[in-house]
């Protein structure tokens, strides 16, 4: 049986996942938008277990328990900066969902909240990211129960509706 994939707006760190996903730098150290609002629920054991994993390069993830979150693990991800479109930024967004899907199976996570990554301070342009949103998510479904993606704003929630988020 297929999974679900929904699109929803609404705050990442609410989210009562198996793992939500964390768009973090390549140093894992504590930034602003959505990296410092999950570090804020997270709780400061969540920049201690970061630390010690020490960094992450760009497409790849790893992971961390969710500590005073409601989602039980947390998966941190580094999408790449947004270039222009010609330094392969859409091949290193979607190997960021791969990745991540991929950890989410080896830990036995059945359902998992994305935010958009890469689409803030990195530049990715929202529907192209969208785009590459939905077709790894949707490519890896039949794993999970359920597969999340947050919005966080309405036309957000518009951008993904439209490149086919259900």
């Amino acid at each position: 049986m297929a999974g679900r994939l929904t699109v929803v707006q609404a705050d990442i760190t609410t989210m009562a996942v198996d793992a939500i996903v964390n768009a973090a730098n390549r140093a894992l150290a504590p930034g602003a938008g959505i990296d410092g609002a999950i570090r804020r629920a997270a709780g400061p054991r969540i920049t201690e277990a970061t630390a010690r994993i020490g960094g992450c390069e760009t497409g790849e993830a790893c992971i961390t328990d969710g500590f005073d979150l409601p989602a039980r693990h947390v998966i941190h991800t580094v999408g790449p900066i947004w270039r222009g479109g010609r330094d392969g930024e859409a091949e290193r967004l979607a190997s960021c969902y791969r990745a991540c899907l991929s950890l989410a199976r080896d830990h036995d996570l059945l359902s998992l909240a994305f935010p958009a990554i890469s689409t803030g301070i990195y530049g990715f342009p929202a529907d192209q990211a969208a785009a590459i949103a939905v077709r790894e998510v949707r490519a890896a479904l039949a794993a999970f129960d359920e597969v999340i993606l947050v919005a966080f704003a309405e036309p957000d929630l518009a951008v993904l509706t439209a490149a086919g988020g259900a």
